[in-house]
């Protein structure tokens, strides 16, 4: 079956780019855009490619060549994924170097390599500037997202530990068909290499799953059966060619597949903010309305809401008390920030800076989805209670804070606030009358007390 391609994707200088010209145009329309000129001085480019442009293999089993990863097999489907296999780098290495010229080797595709985790102390490359507003990698730098025993177990540090990643793939490894965790939005720029992607805009999407929503194509350059799949060839797909040194963005909910051209190395970040954080709650809510469906004969049971939450937080990554509890934070934390932002603002001008505005934006992103999450209750329910005096006692918290400004005063250019935050935070406690919350209810009154008594003080 021939695809229908109706859109190109479109290729900017993200040199050429400001920030907000990226925010506006690609995060909060939601549109992929393919930029260059963002990798000129990774060590990455350097180390990990050889003079002709080919992966320099021999440089990752060398000094990575212990790590275990984990490794696709792209002839094996195993539910709705890739067979996953755990190697060393060393021997996917070996690999790829002794069975990717012959007929029937099988295809390995190294996946998910939790990179910056491991080596910290080798930076490969610095995250671009557009990119840099990253709640979630923020958040997984100090917090856990999940703390429950059942399904968390510390061997699994790293894996659960951040959504920064690497990939390494011979000509002809490829990815199924999917929409990316969380429905974040996801870069992957080619350190070495060519990548073809299929793209389809949400609003597509039910095109590609059967009747009942459950289930969706796999690949779609296989025999796609019409009679499951009765809307997939009206689809309408964009294409990209993403060649080597060129960074592609991937919006909220945007279905793909990608497949390598040629040997390929990349690295991929999932990320979320307030563009489109409530992307991820609308996926939470979906996929717990599946989990409370596919238990449904135990509704009577005492523990039926608990089931539901632990298979939602082990289908989906998180379930709404670790929402709450991460988006109840980041609220915190951008009330500190504008606390700080506001001090340092009203020793020299009265005029708002694009970081308070992006700060009050921020606020007005985190209520919105409280306001959605209201029927839910979903903090009263689990018997969650957050303090913003006890975080402002918490050393990861200040950090986290600390993180999220630094990216700020990267992005807009403003004054330098760290000093202020670390000297201030224990004058916050006094500028408000609620600092307990408990319900979306109580973080969307928080919100709004923030923004009158700090944020009217500026003209947003």
């Amino acid at each position: 079956m021939v695809l229908k391609i109706g859109g190109r994707i479109e290729k900017v200088n993200g040199r050429e780019l400001t920030y907000s010209e990226f925010a506006e145009k690609y995060m909060s329309q939601n549109q992929p855009v393919l930029l260059t000129g963002l990798m000129d001085d990774w060590r990455a480019c350097k180390d990990w490619v050889l003079a002709n442009g080919k992966p320099n293999l021999h440089f990752f089993s060398t000094y990575f060549g212990k790590s275990k990863v984990q490794v696709a097999d792209c002839g094996t489907r195993e539910f709705t994924d890739q067979k996953r296999i755990e190697m060393t780098v060393s021997e996917f290495v070996d690999h790829w170097l002794r069975d990717c010229g012959a007929r029937d080797g099988s295809l390995l595709y190294l996946k998910d390599w939790h990179f910056v985790k491991e080596y910290p102390q080798y930076i490969a490359y610095r995250t671009p500037m557009d990119f840099s507003d990253d709640w979630l990698n923020f958040y997984l730098d100090k917090f856990r997202m999940h703390n429950d025993p059942d399904t968390y177990s510390e061997r699994d540090e790293i894996s659960c530990s951040d959504y920064r990643f690497v990939y390494m793939g011979s000509k002809g490894t490829w990815t199924p068909l999917h929409a990316d965790v969380f429905r974040s939005y996801s870069w992957s720029a080619n350190i070495c290499g060519k990548k073809q992607w299929y793209f389809l805009p949400p609003s597509q999407r039910h095109l590609v799953f059967d009747r009942n929503m459950k289930s969706s194509v796999y690949d779609i350059f296989a025999d796609v059966s019409q009679s499951k799949f009765p809307g997939f060839e009206k689809a309408i797909w964009w294409e990209c060619t993403q060649e080597e040194n060129e960074v592609i963005f991937v919006p909220s909910g945007w279905y793909h597949q990608v497949h390598n051209l040629e040997d390929t190395i990349s690295i991929n970040h999932n990320w979320f903010n307030g563009y489109n954080l409530s992307w991820v709650w609308d996926l939470l809510l979906t996929d717990y309305n599946e989990a409370s469906e596919y238990i449904e004969d135990l509704k009577g049971c005492d523990d039926f809401e608990e089931l539901c939450q632990r298979n939602l937080a082990a289908n989906t990554g998180m379930n709404f008390y670790d929402f709450f509890i991460f988006i109840v934070r980041f609220a915190f934390a951008n009330v500190v920030l504008l606390h700080t932002f506001a001090q340092v603002k009203n020793e020299t001008s009265r005029k708002p800076s694009k970081a308070l505005q992006h700060i009050c934006f921020n606020l007005e992103s985190i209520r919105s989805t409280a306001v959605k999450m209201k029927p839910i209750n979903t903090g009263d329910r689990q018997g969650v209670l957050l303090d913003l005096r006890k975080n402002l006692e918490d050393h990861s918290f200040i950090e986290l804070c600390v993180a999220v400004g630094k990216t700020y005063e990267l992005i807009h250019d403003t004054d330098k606030m760290t000093p202020t935050l670390l000297q201030c935070t224990d004058l916050m406690c006094t500028s408000f009358v609620r600092s307990q919350v408990q319900s979306s209810e109580d973080l969307v009154a928080f919100i709004d007390d923030a923004l009158t008594k700090l944020g009217g003080a500026f003209s947003r």
